[in-house]
């Protein structure tokens, strides 16, 4: 089990844009497996994409548009859910020629082997590639599930 995922994408945008994307829930929505989420310097609040109120988590780090690090629970499966809370950091890093490096750290994964498996590889991956299309395009790729 990987207990630190990291992955890297660049993205044709702004660091005020990729920020807006990954706080603001008109576009969470279109990009995150339907899920909407608003993050405050307090807190990250997120309904599920039925509709479903989940619990929010706490925002440990706010630093627009550089960095972001909240914690991290799957409140879409009750098995992960019970597992400890996890931490997802977002770094931001301004590029020449107009892109930005964006760096999402997934950590905190030692006592949550389901969460783990859950978001590695493909689960990270879908979310910011269809966020790269939503910035870049418009238009997010089509939901999964």
């Amino acid at each position: 089990m990987t207990t630190t995922q990291v992955y890297h994408v660049y993205i044709r945008a702004t660091a005020e844009e990729i920020w807006a994307a990954i706080t603001r829930p008109e576009l969470t929505v279109q990009y995150f497996h339907r899920v909407t989420i608003e993050i405050t310097p307090e807190r990250r609040s997120h309904t599920g994409p039925r509709g479903e109120a989940w619990e929010p988590d706490a925002v440990l780090e706010f630093d627009p548009p550089r960095r972001l690090a909240h914690e991290w629970r799957s409140q879409y499966d009750a098995e992960m859910n019970a597992e400890p809370v996890s931490r997802v950091t977002w770094e931001i890093e301004p590029q020449d020629g107009g892109t930005c490096l964006v760096t999402l750290t997934h950590d905190r994964l030692e006592g949550s082997p389901k969460t783990a498996a859950g978001v590695s590889g493909a689960g990270w991956m879908f979310v910011l590639s269809s966020m790269k299309s939503l910035l870049e395009t418009g238009e997010a790729l089509p939901p999964t599930g």
